[in-house]
């Protein structure tokens, strides 16, 4: 079986060029023929000997997911259907913004967390992506998006908002993350990366000491007990062991923030005492908040908070000192927005199935 080169970083790479008995430096010049040029075939990586591309060519490949289908929104945003095998699709988004472009980058085939207000989450779980899978995504949209006049990469930012909960999915999601740092690969700062959770305290903890990059927390509500129905992850880590993971994530973060990620549900979420409730929750933690539109998908059972609700609830925050942004809804033309993804989902856990059960 040949070996994926995408699903090594550099120390990975460095090793199997090691037992292929080759110099270390050999793995940089692949590295970057792979994710700084897009090369996929041995034959273009002309700073190699011969020997070594032919070598190569029997013994490993390049092969980053296939394209299935892609949509463009009316706003810029593009969107990608990746195959990752067995009747599986997982989605990734780019998504413009002035001088910065952002890809959200998907971390697993459905996602087993079932926060109730989520697309992904309703499409039930079929496995973890591998390396190959989720840097692929950057590398295919690399290539479709291609390089600024100046020569400059159009994808400045990544966040690993897509399908799945990517600390669920550790060790991929960190080896892929070390990929998009290494300036061999992609390059990009610790800053302009960043990892969004649904409060996994034990993952967040091994992510401060292996590869502190920027945080976003998907919080969307202000105590337990609203919580544990919103975000069921919270039954096993609660607001406050949450709030204490945050603080201790942020001494080794590359921002002294932590992102509040928050969708404003219609007389679920989005109340004054829920806004009062939400400050004294993070009054320790320094934070900034992204207010998100609830993006309906069918039968969700949820409607997006009313524009004078989200105002009020805004102008609460910012009252208190913290700095609030509503997120512009971008993309919900070819449902892309947030919450929407939903991709191709064989599903192991059958939740689905379990569903229409329960609702006939």
């Amino acid at each position: 079986m040949l070996v994926n080169l995408l699903d090594y970083d550099l120390p990975g790479l460095a090793a199997y060029f090691a037992e292929l008995g080759e110099k270390p430096f050999r793995a940089k010049q692949v590295m970057r023929w792979m994710h700084h040029f897009g090369a996929a075939d041995f034959a273009e990586m002309s700073d190699l000997a011969k020997s070594l591309r032919e070598k190569l060519g029997q013994l490993a490949t390049v092969t980053p997911p296939s394209m299935m289908a892609e949509q463009a929104s009316a706003d810029g945003t593009r969107k990608w259907l990746l195959d990752v095998g067995s009747m599986n699709g997982v989605e990734t988004v780019f998504i413009p913004d002035g001088t910065r472009g952002t890809l959200c980058v998907s971390s697993q085939v459905g996602c087993a967390l079932e926060c109730t207000f989520c697309s992904t989450g309703r499409q039930g779980f079929n496995r973890n992506l591998s390396v190959a899978e989720i840097i692929g995504q950057l590398w295919w949209a690399n290539h479709a998006m291609g390089r600024d006049p100046k020569g400059e990469r159009i994808i400045t930012n990544v966040v690993m908002m897509g399908m799945g909960e990517p600390l669920a999915n550790y060790t991929n999601v960190v080896t892929a993350l070390n990929i998009m740092l290494d300036d061999n690969a992609y390059g990009l700062s610790r800053r302009r990366v960043t990892v969004s959770t649904s409060g996994l305290v034990p993952a967040m903890d091994r992510l401060r000491e292996d590869c502190p990059v920027a945080l976003a927390v998907s919080l969307h509500a202000p105590n337990d007990k609203l919580r544990d129905v919103l975000v069921p992850i919270n039954r096993k880590y609660p607001l406050a062991e949450l709030m204490a993971a945050c603080l201790r994530y942020l001494e080794k973060a590359p921002r002294d923030f932590v992102t509040f990620e928050y969708v404003m549900l219609d007389g679920i979420n989005d109340q004054p005492e829920h806004a009062r409730q939400l400050i004294e929750l993070v009054r320790d933690v320094p934070c900034k908040f992204n207010l998100i539109p609830f993006n309906p998908f069918p039968d969700s059972g949820y409607r997006c908070s009313r524009g004078d609700a989200m105002r009020r609830f805004r102008d609460m925050l910012m009252q208190a000192g913290h700095i609030v942004t509503i997120r512009k809804t971008r993309g919900d033309d070819i449902d892309a927005a947030c919450g929407q993804l939903a991709g191709q989902v064989q599903d192991k856990t059958r939740r689905v199935m379990r569903r229409m059960e329960v609702s006939h």
